[in-house]
């Protein structure tokens, strides 16, 4: 069963929908409890889809941070407000986070057209934060006109940006050394934009000319990323970094493979909430008998394989469902 709204839930959504900097970030932190998600959601929902997802993904010190600050400063000179949802890795022993980004981003942390959350992934894997979207949503329905999403450092198949945002760019930094071999075999086929941060670096053109490459194996693609040169600190590349985002966004907005990637992504929302709320029940009836917990046992010692063991916990969840704990 859905969990019943959590008290405040209609103080919290008059604030989303007034873009009240205080409400929406207990809204956020609601989102990353669990508690009174649902009812929030299925409120501010209708009022999402407005806002430009622009993901920012990358390994670790490629510079995402200082590029998400510089970008939204540019935006902002453009007359757009600006929402940043960056997502810091969890510690596996303590389970902390820094969190870190409104110390780096303290130059438009006052501006009341930028709203700064950083989320801790808390072991969630695939670059972010469970509640990463729905963080998203809250930004949206706040009538912010872009929303960044920057991920954790993340390797070579850690993608999960693509479920949140519209257009990923995919930063990268010269020096790094197989520059390609590190990125080839999930990243390089979500990005929608190439960016050779610390350009000013020796070999960004060799890193830039090997992602040229590697496109032009792929000449079939529907639309070929372009390569942008950035050095954040300075503030240079950036104006051509929003220029190749916006045509992304115009691209998707008149071209069939738009509405697919909506698809996609709504699927995949869909399926990770479904796989989630599926732990939850499964783990919450674990000590009851012939549960989890005897199942683990059975395969344990070898009396029953993990396929039929899983086949008979899925069976009878789907036949007998639980009241889920809260």
């Amino acid at each position: 069963m859905i969990p019943a709204p959590a008290p405040g839930i209609s103080d919290l959504v008059e604030g989303v929908l007034a873009r009240d900097s205080r409400r929406i970030g207990r809204a956020i932190s609601a989102a990353e409890s669990g508690a009174g998600i649902p009812e929030l959601s299925r409120r501010i929902f209708p009022r999402t889809g407005r806002a430009r997802i622009v993901g920012l993904t990358g390994p670790p010190g490629a510079g995402k941070s200082t590029l998400a600050l510089k970008i939204a400063v540019a935006w902002r000179s453009r007359g757009r407000t600006v929402g940043v949802v960056a997502v810091d890795p969890s510690s596996p022993f303590t389970g902390g986070a820094i969190l870190g980004d409104r110390i780096r981003m303290a130059e438009i942390y006052t501006d009341p057209g930028v709203f700064i959350r950083s989320m801790a992934t808390r072991g969630t894997m695939g670059g972010l934060a469970r509640a990463t979207s729905d963080a998203v949503d809250i930004l949206d329905a706040a009538g912010f006109d872009v929303v960044i999403v920057e991920t954790v450092g993340v390797g070579q198949d850690e993608v999960d940006i693509i479920r949140t945002a519209e257009t990923v760019a995919v930063v990268l930094v010269p020096g790094l050394g197989d520059d390609i071999q590190a990125i080839k075999a999930g990243i390089l086929e979500i990005a929608d934009v190439f960016v050779v941060n610390k350009a000013d670096r020796e070999g960004a053109d060799r890193t830039s000319a090997e992602l040229a490459m590697m496109l032009d194996l792929t000449p079939d693609r529907q639309w070929r990323p372009p390569i942008v040169q950035t050095v954040a600190p300075r503030g240079e590349g950036i104006p051509e970094l929003i220029d190749a985002i916006e045509s992304h966004g115009a691209w998707l907005a008149t071209s069939p493979e738009g509405r697919r990637r909506s698809t996609r992504r709504a699927r995949a929302r869909l399926l990770a909430l479904l796989e989630e709320r599926f732990h939850r029940t499964i783990e919450s009836r674990a000590p009851e008998p012939d549960g989890l917990e005897d199942a683990i046992v059975k395969v344990r010692d070898r009396s029953e394989d993990p396929y039929s063991a899983a086949e008979r916990l899925f069976e009878r969840l789907v036949r007998e469902p639980a009241v889920e704990r809260v």
